[in-house]
């Protein structure tokens, strides 16, 4: 396999011995803080629109700090080659506690969200920078393994998050779910700080600030149109239309300019290797997967099958349990059998997992719809570990940062465009079904549907009114799970591009 740029890490070796099992439990205590703030936040929103107001603005909570995750990550991977690892780590991190003491102490949901992008700000360094530590840190063999169990504390927090969550509101108060943040912050920090030496090439490097606000520029407005678009400006409206051009044109002097500086954020000659371009289309079709099951999976089986809000949240706990023991198992199949062949044998998952969503019928019970939950979370372990350990061997010290966090970009932009892409379809789906099937003499809208989600309020729904409702929304969700099953198979066709050794 070729490497892209200079020679290894032999001009990059630490004076000190490094004690990587420190510096590998900060990481993953700062890796646990940032997966943990996804789950615990989303159990914690009733009781905070309940004490804040402002329910208008409730999807902003997630979507602003969604927005400077992905704006960031590609910044910092980048920052990270040039300034080396450690500042940058120890500089989102800091950033990301000081948005979580001030999400605590917001007094209004305007105030939440200003604050929630300043986490999300100091979130965009956390997930690139550790991953790409591990990859400095530990030889080709032991990458697998270690990454692993980095994607394992994603697994953990899906399920610890939503418990802790609701215990802490029940108990305590709603600002205790960005608290928790603040001790795992230091303590990573501290870790870092003394333990992770780094030898850094001392040179006049040219930052590409120019390319940063560019891509700055055209990324967050294209997240703006993606999270926006169909809900609060249609379309064909004027707003969305100005975005998309503002964000064409940004992306396209992004190009020219990258193309021309000295040292660019975005070196495209690494999308050249077929390994990193596969691996990044892969993730950004599987990040369309992922937000497609955890979005609309407990949808199903609360408002069809009928089943208890905890019931719904144990399908989805199905995929995070997958993934890690997946994750795991990747770095020892990633030995014996070899990335292309650990990377389809995920792809087939993916299309297991998929197959059995598609073919759910309302009275199969959720035991099923976990079951594809599982299939999919054991598909995601086994490609997303695949492609991280792939492209730090690929690419030499000075591009890993980039290089993994394009990855990661890819994933979230797959979550963002998933969510709009299949947000839509399912209310059009269910908007035309509705119009064409409701009750003489009722009026029943896609608003309607949110009384199937709650038990007492579907009680007091007329019979023929429920009828329509789950035939609607059964119609709506099983299109949703075709799209997700295509997205598994364009995914599979990819992997099988792939050379046997990445």
């Amino acid at each position: 396999m070729r490497k892209l740029g200079k020679t290894a890490d032999r001009s990059k070796k630490q004076h000190k011995p490094l004690k990587r099992p420190f510096i590998l439990t900060a990481i993953m205590l700062a890796m646990f803080m940032n997966a943990i703030e996804g789950t615990i936040v989303s159990t914690a929103m009733p009781a905070i629109v309940s004490d804040l107001g402002g329910f208008s603005l409730y999807s902003w909570v997630f979507s602003g700090y969604l927005l400077m995750n992905a704006v960031t990550v590609l910044i910092y991977g980048k920052l990270s080659d040039i300034l080396g690892r450690k500042p940058v780590l120890l500089f989102g991190i800091t950033v990301f506690l000081i948005g979580s003491l001030l999400c605590g102490f917001a007094n209004s949901m305007t105030e939440l969200i200003i604050y929630r992008f300043i986490q999300g700000f100091g979130a965009g360094a956390v997930a690139p920078v550790a991953s790409t530590i591990i990859g400095d840190i530990y030889k080709n063999e032991e990458r697998a393994r270690v990454q692993g169990y980095l994607s394992s504390v994603w697994g953990i927090s899906a399920v610890m998050g939503p418990a802790l969550g609701g215990l802490l509101v029940e108990n305590l108060t709603w600002k205790l779910v960005f608290w928790v943040n603040i001790p795992l912050g230091i303590l990573s920090f501290i870790g870092i700080w003394f333990f992770l030496h780094e030898n850094i090439e001392k040179k006049k490097r040219d930052i590409d600030y120019l390319g940063a606000a560019l891509l700055t520029l055209s990324i967050s407005t294209f997240m703006l149109i993606l999270v926006e678009g169909g809900v609060k400006w249609s379309w064909a409206s004027v707003p969305i239309i100005s975005l998309a051009i503002v964000a064409l044109l940004a992306f396209s002097l992004f190009i020219l300019q990258e193309k021309r500086a000295a040292e660019p954020m975005m070196p495209f000659e690494i999308w050249q290797e077929r390994s990193i371009l596969i691996a990044n289309l892969v993730s950004l079709t599987t990040g369309v997967m992922m937000i497609g099951l955890s979005s609309f999976l407990p949808t199903f089986v609360q408002g069809v099958m009928e089943r208890s809000p905890t019931v719904a949240g144990f399908t989805l706990t199905a995929m995070s349990i997958g993934w890690p023991i997946a994750s795991m198992v990747s770095g020892w199949l990633l030995m014996k059998i070899g990335f292309k062949a650990t990377s389809l044998l995920g792809g087939s998952s993916l299309i297991i997992g998929s197959l059995i969503l598609v073919l759910m019928k309302p009275e199969a019970g959720p035991l099923l719809a976990a079951f594809g939950s599982f299939f999919v979370g054991v598909g995601m372990g086994l490609t997303s570990t695949s492609f991280i350990v792939v492209i730090q061997k690929t690419v030499s010290w000075e591009r890993r940062g980039i290089a993994t966090a394009s990855n990661m970009f890819m994933r979230n932009l797959g979550n963002t465009v998933g969510a709009a892409l299949l947000g839509g379809v399912m209310n059009t789906r269910l908007h035309d079904y509705l119009r064409g099937h409701a009750p003489k003499g009722t009026e029943v809208t896609i608003d309607t549907a949110n009384k199937l989600l709650n038990s007492e309020e579907r009680e007091l729904l007329p019979d023929a009114v429920v009828k329509v409702l789950q035939e609607g929304l059964t119609l709506s969700l099983h299109t949703i799970y075709l799209i997700v099953l295509a997205f598994s198979a364009v995914s599979f066709i990819l992997l099988t591009r792939l050379r046997k050794n990445g």
